[in-house]
């Protein structure tokens, strides 16, 4: 079931995102190479609590850290561990913030040191799809043309989409409907209402679009080998349009 927020429910989630924004913010300076990814994930726990926020993802359905941190060719849900960031690695920071009950939701991919131009092209479009995505929300258009511009912009620029992995509703709950697939047709899926909260976040691959599942049964990485890079923002849809709740700042 969609659910429709309420004034008071909004400004909960506005602070959630909020938050979520102000961790991205002070882990920023920390993503360098010799940092291990264990480390980052102690730095946002710290940060979170300080700041009267729940971290989300950690005990969710066993995961045992606050932060899915994902490593070049890692799409998602990496699990932080020993592993030490080095010059030219691209990784990606994915955090689910609660505040007083209500979830704030953003992946951003990071370079670290000296990047590839390919590395650097993956990042650019990928930021750029979900934005592209994101003009499509206003009431009236419909799930589907937000899924429609992602996959647009993604082939465009010769990108594989992830299409195991998909956006989601937020509230209460970390994933709430409706599905926000990155792939899809116009004037298809469920229609956009204000007081309705999304989670957009192209998934899309240097190489082919293809992934699989480690061992460890969460982190998903891309078959080939090729890098991947994650964006996602948590979207409000108002009376005239779109409000960002995970603002870059």
């Amino acid at each position: 079931m969609i659910t429709i927020k309420s004034e008071e429910e909004i400004k909960l989630m506005r602070q959630a995102g909020y938050l979520v924004s102000l961790t991205h913010q002070y882990l920023k300076p920390y993503i360098k190479p010799g940092i291990t990814t264990k480390e980052l994930d102690r730095l946002a726990e710290e940060f979170i609590i300080e700041h009267d926020g729940v971290p989300t993802c950690k005990g969710y359905e066993g995961f045992p850290a606050t932060l899915c941190i994902s490593v070049n060719d890692e799409v998602v849900h990496g699990i932080p561990g020993k592993r030490k960031l080095k010059d030219g690695d691209i990784v990606t920071i994915d955090m689910v913030i609660g505040y007083h009950g209500y979830q704030g939701d953003a992946a951003w991919t990071y370079a670290v040191g000296s990047i590839s131009p390919e590395k650097k092209y993956l990042m650019e479009h990928t930021e750029r799809a979900l934005y592209e995505g994101i003009k499509e929300v206003k009431p009236g258009n419909r799930i589907g043309d937000i899924s429609h511009a992602v996959e647009s912009y993604a082939n465009r620029y010769h990108l594989g989409v992830v299409k195991e992995l998909i956006g989601h509703g937020i509230g209460t709950k970390m994933h709430e409907d409706p599905d926000v697939p990155n792939y899809g047709k116009k004037g298809t899926g469920p229609k956009l209402k204000p007081g309705m909260v999304i989670c957009i976040e192209p998934m899309l691959n240097l190489g082919d679009s293809a992934v699989g599942i480690l061992d460890d049964d969460w982190t998903i990485v891309t078959e080939d080998g090729s890098p991947s890079a994650h964006y996602e923002h948590t979207v409000l849809v108002t009376d005239d349009g779109y409000e960002i709740l995970t603002p870059r700042i």
